[in-house]
């Protein structure tokens, strides 16, 4: 066989590089996450004691008889325009939530909804289920 010489070089090489490239990532890898530790934070400490605040939200349940509760307690038409009262010289923007029954007569849920309009509660939701199809 004759080597012939005068001819130039088709292509090169590049598995040797490729394989350089390779070591350089995974030295690249190992490096950064070695080096990220984590910001240091100082993490609030959980008490044992409950929680003894009263819940904010004021609850105002009507049931399928016409009856009327706050927060699960039976109360009357002018028992409940007291107690709001009371709420709303204590927090002004007091946030009010009306779970009507479904087969409770609409005038009900009305007459709650007025009295909350008189004592100008403006933070008011009324409570639904979800729509199955």
């Amino acid at each position: 066989m004759q080597l012939q010489e005068d001819k130039a070089y088709d292509d090169i090489n590049i598995t040797p590089m490729l394989d350089l490239a390779y070591v350089l990532m995974v030295i690249f890898i190992i490096m950064t996450t070695a080096a990220v530790q984590g910001v240091k934070v100082n993490l609030p400490k959980a008490s044992d004691q409950p929680s003894l605040s009263k819940p904010k939200t004021v609850a105002i349940t009507i049931n399928n008889e016409g009856k009327i509760f706050m927060d699960a307690v039976p109360v009357t038409m002018p028992e409940l325009s007291d107690r709001l009262q009371q709420k709303k010289a204590e927090m002004p923007d007091v946030p009010v939530i009306v779970r009507g029954d479904g087969t409770t007569q609409y005038q009900h849920v009305i007459d709650v909804l007025a009295l909350l309009g008189e004592l100008d509660i403006t933070q008011l939701g009324l409570v639904t289920q979800k729509l199955v199809k």
